[in-house]
């Protein structure tokens, strides 16, 4: 697990400066504490110490620079790492879990290996596949190839989007790293907030691939790979999860030839669940230093850290975050799941002062991330690196087996629609209409109101009424007249619609997890814990996202995985003897916090000195007056606007960091998250 960065130019351009590349490769110092290494192609296929004055040639090439966070092969990992006669350069990020199965059918065909490590595995696939090595890995990843003597590179990311890679591509060169800052130290780049990018933000609370909200700035999507030679990149898709062999279209027996079968009786499910899941979670215990496990308490991570359970010879340790606020605490629930399965538990209470911590939220995610989750997430893996290097974590459960309450509402829709007319006016506008407001943020009535609110629009608008921060109605109101121009040209639902399309023949729930598993999951879940768990120099592995896995439930029936209005059935039915009855029937909490009471308490200075403050309404992005009225609403307990508030808040500070000033981010002041070398 890593930092990667890097350039290539072409001959019209000049070559990067070895000083640049030193300070875009310190930017990431916190995703690799334990190992520099930089490579230039101008030296003859040779290194660069990172110390030493150095000459580049004024010719077409490439630089890579690399922070490493040991886990497997931890004397001869290092990188970037070269082929034998040091053609081929690779710098990676991730975990390859199936390499030691790869590297022996290399070595069957000849490949010499001077390491044990998964990145070497990939840089020798190259050699027998080019672009294709891609199909054959198993794990998560973002890596980038430098083929010398064809001067192209190779960059790709894995299928779900677990390891992020971000890029600017320019006349004449291209730069990528793992992280915007350390793109933003290059001197001279710009920094202007794309308009169609903000917009998303304030949609989804996070900006959706591949736009950057700063405009020139891209990511590249996930199970994408890209291509850069003579100046021109190509990006193309490689894999699918495959919903749609669970549908009415005939199956391409080609295209899923390599995936594993679709199960014919439940029974068939179970017994390929249990074993495909149990498989994934073995691979993901391969490491060279000590492993745990989040445990929340949920379904989800209770039986991942089950499995770690029935796997290993000692107790697991397992770790969890609470609140004071009862609402928002899931600790009980996570003890009753670690004297279930015997681990060692580890736990922490997370208090209001806890946004302490905002200046590395803040410096940490680059970009504007609006999930405020990510703060119990910097929280629980600062706990959980005290302990142990490498986490598995239950990601990836509620999109796969229809957990989330939502798709409950999607199901409830779907009754709307099939009523009279009549009826359908009466609930959309009379009932929901009725029902008080509530100022309570998990409130049932509050829930209630915005699921009807919502039921007179197209179901696939519908949905996005009901995850949006700011939705079609509020965001307008909210905008300056030249994010309202933007607005009448870009749509913000676009990218959420585009993802539908996926699977056009499923049954609408499913059709809703599988635009989730593509859009919300990398954006937001996979994005939040990336960002928060290298922050702190921990590696996060997710079992339920590996392929195998995905592919199977991507082909299972919605009749399998819901039952009513309950969702994760056959999870439930395969892993009965790892998760507790009371965990079995408890409802879903989810990892938020208590925004809504912290506002109105002792938070409530941070809201009106930031979001009130001249320089904040002066920046022409929102109508001053606006913003004025979601804070006093919120603060006078009118209404409940705390997610809202928290997107504000948070791209405000995001701007006095990374916009406001022209040099290179630096880290807030005080002690990092975890010290690094």
């Amino acid at each position: 697990m890593c930092g990667i960065t890097g350039m290539v130019w072409t001959g019209e351009t000049p070559p990067l400066d070895p000083g640049i590349l030193r300070r875009m490769t310190d930017a990431l110092v916190h995703r690799g504490p334990d190992d520099a290494g930089y490579y230039f192609s101008g030296l003859s296929g040779r290194e660069w110490n990172g110390v030493a004055p150095v000459e580049v040639a004024a010719e077409p090439g490439a630089a890579f620079g690399f922070r490493r966070l040991s886990i497997i092969d931890l004397s001869t990992g290092h990188q970037p790492l070269a082929n034998e006669d040091r053609t081929l350069w690779i710098v990676f990020n991730g975990e390859i879990y199936n390499y030691r199965e790869l590297q022996a059918g290399l070595i069957s065909r000849g490949h010499r290996f001077r390491t044990h490590s998964d990145t070497e595995t990939i840089i020798h696939l190259y050699e027998e596949l080019g672009d294709g090595c891609v199909d054959l890995l198993r794990g998560m990843f973002a890596f980038a190839i430098w083929d010398e003597s064809r001067q192209r590179l190779l960059l790709a990311r894995d299928r779900l989007g677990k390891k992020p890679l971000v890029y600017r591509h320019e006349p004449g060169r291209l730069m990528f790293a793992s992280e915007l800052k350390s793109l933003l130290a290059v001197p001279g780049v710009p920094r202007e907030v794309d308009p169609p990018a903000l917009l998303e933000y304030l949609t989804y609370q996070y900006v959706p691939h591949p736009r950057s909200i700063l405009r020139g700035f891209a990511k590249l999507p996930p199970a994408h790979r890209a291509v850069w030679q003579a100046g021109r990149l190509e990006v193309e898709r490689y894999w699918s999860p495959g919903f749609e062999r669970g549908g009415k279209k005939p199956v391409d027996s080609e295209a899923d030839s390599d995936r594993p079968p679709v199960p014919r009786t439940r029974a068939e499910a179970r017994r390929q669940l249990r074993s495909t899941l149990e498989e994934a979670v073995q691979l993901r215990l391969r490491s060279d230093v000590p492993l745990g496990a989040f445990l929340s308490g949920g379904v989800d991570s209770t039986i991942i850290a089950g499995l770690m359970q029935q796997l290993s010879s000692r107790p697991v340790q397992t770790f969890s975050i609470g609140f004071p606020v009862k609402s928002f605490d899931e600790r009980a629930y996570a003890r009753l799941a670690a004297t279930h399965l015997g681990t060692d538990h580890h736990e922490l209470e997370v208090e209001p002062q806890a946004l302490d911590i905002l200046p590395h939220l803040i410096w940490h995610y680059d970009e504007p991330f609006a999930d405020s989750s990510a703060i119990p997430t910097l929280y629980l893996s600062q706990l959980t690196r005290r302990n142990v290097t490498v986490a598995l974590s239950g990601d990836g459960g509620d999109e796969l087996f229809a957990g989330y309450d939502r798709y409950r509402a999607v199901g409830l829709g779907q009754w709307y629609d099939r009523l009279p007319g009549p009826l359908q006016w009466m609930v959309s506008n009379r009932l929901w209409q009725a029902i008080p407001a509530s100022t309570r943020q998990k409130s049932k009535r509050r829930r209630l109101k915005r699921l009807l609110s919502a039921l007179r629009y197209t179901p696939t608008r519908r949905y996005l009424k009901w995850i949006s921060i700011f939705d079609d109605e509020r965001l307008p109101g909210l905008l300056s007249d030249e994010l309202q121009e933007t607005l009448r040209q870009e749509d913000p639902a676009r990218f959420l619609l585009q993802h539908y399309l996926e699977c056009p023949n499923r049954d609408f729930v499913t059709r809703t997890t599988c635009a989730d598993l593509l859009t919300y999951l990398p954006c937001d879940i996979l994005n939040k814990v990336d960002i928060a768990s290298m922050a702190c120099s921990l590696e996060v592995r997710a079992p339920f996202l590996d392929q195998r896995v995905v592919e199977l439930a991507a082909s299972l029936p919605l009749s399998w995985k819901m039952r009513g209005s309950r969702g994760k059935q056959i999870l439930l039915e395969t892993f009965s003897d790892l998760v507790p009855q009371a965990i079995q029937n408890r409802p879903k909490m989810g990892f938020g916090i208590p925004l809504d009471v912290w506002f109105r308490g002792v938070l409530r200075p941070l809201v009106e000195e930031t979001l009130l403050d001249s320089r904040s309404l002066s920046r022409g992005w929102f109508r001053p007056g606006a913003i004025e009225q979601l804070v006093r609403e919120h603060l006078d307990n009118r209404w409940d606007h705390s997610y809202r508030l928290w997107s504000l808040l948070v791209f405000e500070l995001w701007q006095r960091h990374f916009v406001d000033s022209t040099a290179a981010p630096v880290p807030p002041e005080g002690r990092p998250l975890r010290p690094v070398a």
